[in-house]
């Protein structure tokens, strides 16, 4: 019972926020397509910053890559990205001008290393993703 107050009361937030922004529940969660993926949300290789031109030839080179966390496994815990079997996103640094660490900005791919199956953008560290397109 305690589970379905919970859940009455997460949609009943979520449709009082909807009313107040205006913006559609599935575009607020980058969820325009239904598939947790926000296709309609994209960026063109080469509408993204230099750098991130540069670390998405890498990726599809398979590397190498200058930072050693990169082809580690992204965890996907905001579900922002469609739902796989862990293991299956991997993240990449796409080098900040200035930052003295790696950044906020990454590509997280799914798929085989080289020929991977997607591949996003974020520039605020995971809280919004942009499908990459050709």
């Amino acid at each position: 019972m305690a589970r379905v107050a919970a859940f009455k009361f997460a949609l009943t937030s979520c449709l009082l926020a909807v009313a107040i922004t205006g913006t559609p529940l599935a575009q607020a969660r980058g969820w325009l397509d239904g598939s947790g993926a926000g296709a309609a949300v994209s960026v063109r290789v080469a509408e993204l910053p230099r750098q991130g031109q540069e670390t998405y030839g890498l990726i599809r080179q398979g590397g190498p890559f200058p930072y050693d966390k990169d082809g580690s496994v992204f965890g996907n815990r905001e579900r922002l990205l469609p739902i796989e079997r862990r293991g299956y996103w991997r993240e990449y640094t796409v080098t900040t001008p200035g930052s003295r660490d790696r950044g906020a900005r990454r590509i997280v791919c799914g798929g085989p290393a080289r020929a991977p199956h997607a591949c996003f953008y974020t520039a605020d560290h995971y809280a919004s993703f942009r499908k990459i397109v050709e």
